[in-house]
């Protein structure tokens, strides 16, 4: 692994609109690579936090367009819509390229002469895991690895490999909108259900922005495909017809062409791993994952032999159903990834008895669609904005529930009422964005974890249970 040559993208000079975590490290990495870069953000305190750039680079307003050969926007920020900026739209309108940062990486490491491979996970819910547990395998098999994009670190901070190398992207649809040249050997789209909708109109213009992972690929490459929705249903099959290798991959559906029926992960080769022994890939979601992962490392070259014990040995993702600590016989779960409905469901359906921990930022239905889990919960403590509308929910279908508002107030009560309930554990999977009381889900997370190791030392209130 090294860097990217500094005068690989000589001459060519680049607008950087937004300026967090992508957007900082593209105006770095292009300046680092001999381009001309102009950035900004709109929020003072963004622009503050940058410090120092390098030669080449400026924070200065957009203001002229024709001086620039891209426009690289950062993913929160539409460029189509109402709520296009009007920067990014007056690009569009001038046919200038907007890109994501993972394009420009794509272009950057075939300039520089590398053949490595790309990697690129997308779906609703599940592509973080996947991208962690494909990198893991990979590594495992010895192959030069670099991992990140939505999850981690961002697209273009991550290093030029060599020809054996693998880049793992996880990729959002604000991303993979944004793609021109971008060709994944490797990609992935696990499920779609609705999400971001306020960003692409309605659920075929989401289906059709994650369709964009596919672009380029031929007979050479692969395509996963997930089992089970629709929508990825007619994407699988106008792949086949465009002659795209395609696997379905899934949990449990023995008609999939990789899943893991009764535990047993399998394709049509035989068995690869009985994921009983993995204890970080819990649940049907999790075996859709490690399919997925475990095709994508096969067609990519990783022995086949090796995959059991790595499968085995994956440790999870930070803030996806984490076992935090134990406390007097109750698992305290950090779950905080999961920022809608569906990825809740996953973790509900692990437990047989909890107490949920969830709110923040409802996501368009909040979380009517996890009424068959409701069973399972003791009691909800309900936090942050759209509280009210999920103890509505709750309410109608005669679920224990009360709004505390905060996270400090949830965990400070949810010992207490574990041990009077009797439920197993208590989970935080909030069903919600975060962005109304954290700066990330991973904030939140992390905010969890410090709550519960307090817990060791300082005792819970009592409960009434209701």
């Amino acid at each position: 692994m090294t860097a990217f040559p500094p005068t690989l993208l000589a001459g060519q000079r680049f607008a950087v609109l937004g300026l967090g975590r992508n957007g900082e490290a593209s105006v770095r990495a292009l300046a680092a690579m001999g381009a001309e870069v102009v950035a900004w953000d709109d929020s003072d305190t963004a622009r503050a936090a940058v410090g120092a750039l390098p030669i080449g680079a400026r924070i200065a307003p957009i203001a002229d367009l024709a001086t620039v050969d891209a426009l690289v926007l950062s993913p929160g920020i539409p460029h189509r819509g109402e709520r296009a900026h009007g920067v990014a739209a007056a690009a569009v309108a001038a046919g200038l390229p907007v890109l994501s940062d993972a394009e420009i990486l794509f272009r950057a490491v075939r300039a520089a002469g590398s053949r490595a491979r790309f990697a690129a996970i997308t779906g609703t819910n599940g592509k973080s895991t996947t991208t962690v547990l494909l990198a893991h395998l990979l590594e495992r098999a010895g192959f030069p690895v670099a991992a990140g994009g939505n999850l981690g670190p961002a697209a273009l901070s991550l290093p030029l490999l060599p020809d054996n190398g693998v880049y793992v992207l996880e990729m959002s649809s604000y991303m993979l909108e944004r793609l021109d040249q971008f060709h994944a050997d490797v990609a992935c789209l696990l499920n779609l259900t609705p999400d971001h909708l306020d960003r692409h109109g309605d659920m075929a213009g989401y289906a059709a922005a994650k369709a964009h992972i596919f672009d380029h690929q031929g007979p050479d490459d692969l395509a996963l495909v997930g089992l089970g929705d629709a929508a990825c249903d007619t994407i699988a099959a106008t792949l086949a017809a465009r002659g795209v290798p395609v696997l379905r991959v899934a949990g449990a559906a023995p008609s999939a062409d990789v899943s893991a029926p009764d535990h047993h992960l399998r394709d049509a080769r035989g068995p690869i791993a009985d994921l009983a022994t993995a204890a970080a890939l819990r649940g049907e979601h999790n075996a859709e994952n490690a399919a997925a992962a475990a095709a994508a490392a096969l067609f990519l070259g990783a022995p086949r032999a090796g995959l059991a014990g790595a499968l085995r040995d994956f440790g999870g993702l930070a803030h996806r159903q984490k076992r935090v600590r134990t406390i007097d016989g109750v698992a305290f779960i950090d779950d905080s990834k999961a920022t809608n409905a569906d990825a809740a469901a996953r973790a509900l359906g692990c437990h047989d008895r909890i107490i949920w921990i969830a709110g923040g930022i409802a996501k368009e239905g909040g979380i009517a669609s996890l009424a068959p889990f409701f069973p399972r919960i003791a009691l909800a403590l309900l936090i942050g904005r759209d509280a009210p509308a999920l103890a509505e929910t709750l309410a109608a279908h005669g679920v224990a529930h009360r709004v505390v508002e905060t996270l400090d107030a949830a965990v400070a009560e949810s010992l207490s009422a574990a041990k009077t309930l009797q439920a197993e554990a208590v989970l935080l999977s909030p069903a919600c964005a975060s962005f109304d009381q954290f700066r990330s889900f991973e904030h939140r997370g992390l905010r969890f974890i410090e709550l519960v190791d307090a817990l060791v030392t300082t005792p819970s209130p009592p409960s009434s249970g209701a």
